[in-house]
């Protein structure tokens, strides 16, 4: 099926943009075009010249008129153009009026790049301790009565009475009475009430006044803050009953979530920065001591912990954190390319490379692989090596311009040095259970309630529908399929999941798009390679989405309904292709 556009007038920006090379076109070609356009189309005509469509550069024909897809007037190609459809050729004053500018890609220490983590402040579990009653009895009076109470080392905490404990007092004075205080029964009667930790001081005086002490005072054993209030004032407790729960919040533990595919880069001992809404304009920070050996089965992520100090007591358990760790870098030197040099184009990265030695300036345009990003940089992992000068200012001047002289450009890769190598999607459409089929429907009708509530600009609803996206995904984490297509959707199903369970957790819609954008990849290529159940979905392109770099969607319906931009830009793209 032939691909169906729809143009409204904000698709018509990146046309516009591009214009700008015709301004250009006078300077960068060299040409002179101050005759009259009768005079231009008789001569063209003479030599032969091509037309062609700035916003679609394969459409070519000899003569002028419109553009069959989009209904622009078509502009005439340059004949003096370079044979090398991946070079573009510019004149000095071009290169000037552009303010092009460069840099020599080198060798650079890569910092890592910045992650930034949720989380919220826990007490230090090693700080925790319970106050417990050594000697059975009933609680008389308490001198700690509240939650958060601040208790001291060997402060009053409750008094009480208990019977063991008269009937020992009365054991130590009949011992004392008949075999003296140095006998052996009296000592004997002296270990047995150490033994329920009652102090010497209470002994001696026992033995002093010759008379029973009903009531007995408790006193802490460590200093905290009560964290837990366990008894009451009448309560009977057993030798060993928990009285209070304290906790030292002196040193609390900063808990963090890290997503799975992060956990490569951070490293025991790395440095966290953190900040919390209950502190503004104060930043705090720790050290991580330790990360989770176990993995969330439902989000993906395991715990980050680290040690803090809290002398002021600004910091209190359960307050929410925001942090920012910068992850290890893949290693210690690498090929760095500044950000601003690259262009962003679907799932390719792009660059101009100015030729050397060449006798007219020449940028030649360079598809690159990147991996980790930095503060400024992107390590390269394919497609540069040092030495090489890329372009870092003004590379969408000639990237336009080499579009509207049908070169090979962002938007046009059909022009191309050598015979472009597509990546061949299997198809799996014969080996479809019903079952999975039907969950692949039900899984195409719940991503469409995400992409609405995109549309519309409700980042509370996403979030809600990509919750119901989660849950259809895991009931397919096990479909019957053969070995091969198992592996396939294993694959885009494990990737899903990261990105669902992003959106899931975000309330930020920009922040959802972004991860939108990779789940309608993903789904894109899992329903051309399964099929998408009942209905058949329209893949739809915005050419504007993420700074031009473009991004898909998929639709029930052939109208555009922009998810990337909503109201600002509702109707902008197009249908690339339908899928069933």
């Amino acid at each position: 099926m032939k691909p169906k556009y729809q143009l409204s007038p904000r698709t018509f920006l990146p046309a516009t943009t591009l214009l700008v090379g015709l301004v250009l076109g006078y300077l960068i070609f060299g040409r002179n075009h101050q005759h009259e356009s009768s005079t231009v189309e008789t001569e063209a005509s003479a030599t032969g010249t091509t037309y062609t469509c700035s916003m679609h550069p394969q459409i070519r024909q000899q003569e002028p008129g419109i553009c069959p897809i989009c209904e622009m007037d078509l502009t005439p190609m340059n004949a003096s153009a370079g044979t090398d459809p991946l070079v573009m050729e510019m004149s000095e004053d071009a290169i000037r009026l552009a303010d092009i500018q460069t840099t020599v890609v080198g060798q650079g220490q890569s910092t890592g790049k910045k992650l930034s983590l949720s989380g919220k402040i826990q007490p230090d579990e090693r700080a925790i301790s319970t106050q417990v009653a050594h000697i059975p009895g009933r609680i008389e009076r308490l001198f700690i009565t509240f939650t958060g109470e601040q208790v001291r080392k060997g402060q009053a905490v409750a008094r009480m009475y208990s019977p063991p404990l008269v009937a020992a007092q009365q054991e130590l004075l009949e011992a004392v009475r008949f075999k003296g205080k140095s006998s052996e029964l009296a000592e004997a009667a002296r270990s047995k009430l150490r033994y329920w930790k009652v102090s010497d001081e209470f002994i001696q005086k026992v033995e002093a006044e010759g008379k029973i002490l009903r009531e007995i005072t408790l006193y802490a054993e460590r200093s905290g803050v009560v964290m837990t209030r366990k008894v009451a004032v009448g309560d009977y407790v057993e030798e060993g009953s928990a009285l209070f729960e304290l906790s030292n919040l002196d040193r609390l533990w900063a808990l963090f979530e890290a997503y799975e595919t992060d956990l490569a880069h951070i490293r025991v001992g790395n440095t966290v920065q953190f900040t919390t809404p209950s502190v503004p304009n104060r930043n705090f920070s720790g050290r991580i001591t330790f990360i989770d050996p176990l993995i969330d089965a439902q989000s993906r992520t395991a715990s980050l912990r680290a040690e803090i100090q809290n002398p002021g007591g600004l910091l209190k358990p359960e307050m929410f954190i925001q942090g920012e760790i910068t992850a290890s870098a893949a290693g210690k030197s690498a090929l760095e390319v500044p950000k601003t040099a690259v262009l962003w184009t679907g799932k390719r990265s792009v660059v101009y490379l100015k030729k050397a030695d060449a006798e007219v300036p020449s940028f030649e345009y360079r598809e690159i692989e990147l991996g980790e990003s930095s503060s400024n940089a992107y390590l390269v992992l394919k497609g540069l090596q040092a030495g090489d000068e890329v372009v870092t200012n003004g590379a969408f001047v000639i990237d336009a311009a080499a579009q509207l002289n049908n070169q090979q450009s962002m938007m046009n890769k059909l022009v191309a040095k050598t015979e472009a190598t597509a990546m061949e999607m299997p198809d799996y459409r014969a080996v479809v259970s019903p079952a999975f089929r039907q969950d692949l429907d039900v899984l195409s009708k719940t991503y469409l309630r995400v992409k609405d509530d995109l549309v519309k600009t409700n980042a509370k609803a996403s979030s809600t529908h990509a919750v119901d996206l989660a849950k259809q995904l895991e009931q397919m984490q096990n479909p019957n399929l053969p070995a091969e297509a198992l592996a396939f959707w294993e694959t885009q199903f494990n990737a899903l999941r990261q990105h669902v369970a992003r959106i899931k957790a975000s309330t930020d819609v920009e922040a959802q798009r972004v991860q939108f954008d990779f789940v309608s990849q993903l789904l894109i290529n899992t329903f051309k390679v399964f099929g998408s159940g009942k209905e058949a979905l329209y893949v739809q392109h915005c050419p504007m989405a993420f700074n031009n770099r473009g991004a898909d969607w998929l639709s029930s319906e052939e109208k555009i309904l922009n998810p990337y931009f909503g109201d600002e830009m509702l109707n902008c793209g197009f249908v690339k292709e339908n899928v069933q």
